[in-house]
């Protein structure tokens, strides 16, 4: 395994892969893969004293820059909790990585 230098940024990972968080934006998976994973959280709910994501969008994108944004995009979709759309992003991210 290779081992981080002190320059390279850590990040908490989620099964393996980083997980960066910009607000309510939050990115799955390596600018280095082919492919990344967008989640967009759009509404929250407040259980007891805490507040959750309730609305989450998510977008399988590619991470080629040369492309415009719009056709960067491959798939999207919506989901109630951030749970089922990490699960979904993880799978997406997962098979968008194997197939090539």
């Amino acid at each position: 395994m290779a081992e981080k230098s002190a320059n390279e940024p850590q990040f908490p990972t989620y099964k393996g892969k980083p997980l960066v968080r910009c607000g309510d934006v939050l990115y799955y998976g390596s600018m280095a893969d082919r492919y990344v994973v967008r989640l967009e959280v759009k509404s929250k709910k407040k259980v007891k004293d805490m507040e959750v994501a309730d609305r989450v969008s998510i977008q399988l994108m590619l991470t080629d820059q040369t492309n415009r944004e719009r056709k960067q995009i491959v798939k999207t979709s919506e989901k109630n909790g951030l749970y089922l759309a990490m699960d979904l992003a993880d799978v997406w991210l997962h098979r968008a990585l194997t197939e090539g």
